[in-house]
Parts: structure tokens; C-alpha cells; sequence
């Protein structure tokens, strides 16, 4: 991997206001650039499409740093994916096998980086709410956004329980270590 497009789809709102997300995203940013080359897209500040296709086929890697509201990443994300993953760009139809051997960014892989409410605790056997399903679960519409266009995904990163007791020096480090098993830093 030589060329890492970083993407922060962090959505504005006045109890969610991105500090976390733009720290993570910089963090990101400021361990690859020295070693990779970086392009970078904040959703927030406006995309072009075109561009942003432009900008995923020429990436190795696309690293998406992200809160998970609701379950998913922010309505502003599921639209850029709405609107950059088109047909002839990052896949084609009529497959012998629905989401299979259509998809037009093989080679490439993707990596979520993600800040949750949630307790780490949640995420096991025992909690009722997410009724044993880790995060890799969770997420996996957004692993199949990706599948069906032939990236392969890395493990995501996740700081949990981010609003009630944050540990911004533990994220980063633990941000670090992850970035470290995917990437030469």
C-alpha cells in the first residue's frame, strides 16, 4: 500500500459536535503522511463526486473515521456512499452471483475507525442489547457496501463509551497500535 485516501464523516450536531472524530482524523492523517501518501476528504466541508470517485480508485487503502450514530455512520456518510458507489465506477450488475466477482476496486482494502456511546461491555454474550454481536457485527451493512465493490476490510478500530468517560490519551495510543498492525508506522 503506497496511497491512503483518510475520510472524516463526522455530521455536525450540537450534542455531537466532532472533536473526537476530528482528533482521530488528524491522528490518522499525521502517522500515515510520513510514510504513505495521504489524500483526505471531511465530509462536512462538501465533496464533489467525481472527485471522490477519482479519489477511492486511486487509493490502496480508504480509511473512514466515523462516530456511529444510531446504529451506522451519520446520514451525511450513508449519502456519500449513496452517491460515489455507481454502477460502471466501483462495480458492474449481472453477475452469476448477486454481490459476487461484480466489483470494480479489487486490491483495495478499507478500514473503519469508529467512536461509539456505547461501553465496550456491551459488545459481549451477556449484554441483551446487541444480543451477543460484536462491533464487526454491527457494522455489517457498511462491510457489505464495501464487499460488493471488491474491498477486502481491515478490523476496525473502536473507542467505546465516549461521551459519559472519555480517555483521549488511551484512543490515541490504541489507535496507534491498531494503524501499526495495517501500516508501516
Amino acid at each position: 500500500m503506497e496511497k491512503i485516501l483518510v475520510i472524516n464523516g463526522h455530521e455536525y450536531y450540537e450534542h455531537s459536535r466532532g472533536e473526537l472524530n476530528k482528533t482521530l482524523f488528524n491522528e490518522i492523517v499525521e502517522k500515515l503522511s510520513p510514510q504513505y501518501e495521504v489524500k483526505t476528504t471531511v465530509l462536512a466541508d462538501g465533496y464533489e463526486k467525481s472527485e471522490e470517485q477519482e479519489k477511492v480508485k486511486w487509493a490502496d487503502a480508504v480509511i473512514y473515521q466515523t462516530p456511529i450514530y444510531n446504529y451506522s455512520v451519520p446520514a451525511l456518510f450513508k449519502r456519500y456512499f449513496d452517491e460515489t458507489h455507481e454502477h460502471g465506477v466501483y462495480f458492474r450488475g449481472n453477475t452469476p452471483e448477486y454481490g459476487t466477482g461484480g466489483g470494480l476496486l479489487t486490491g483495495k482494502t478499507y478500514m473503519f475507525s469508529t467512536t461509539w456511546n456505547a461501553p465496550y461491555e456491551a459488545f459481549n454474550d451477556r449484554n441483551k442489547f446487541f444480543e451477543g454481536r460484536n462491533v464487526e457485527d454491527v457494522l455489517f451493512p457498511l462491510h457489505l457496501v464495501h464487499k460488493y465493490v471488491g474491498m477486502k476490510g481491515l478490523k476496525t478500530f473502536s473507542c467505546f463509551d465516549v461521551k459519559k468517560n472519555p480517555d483521549i490519551d488511551y484512543y490515541r495510543s490504541s489507535l496507534h497500535q491498531h494503524l501499526a498492525r495495517y501500516f508501516h508506522v
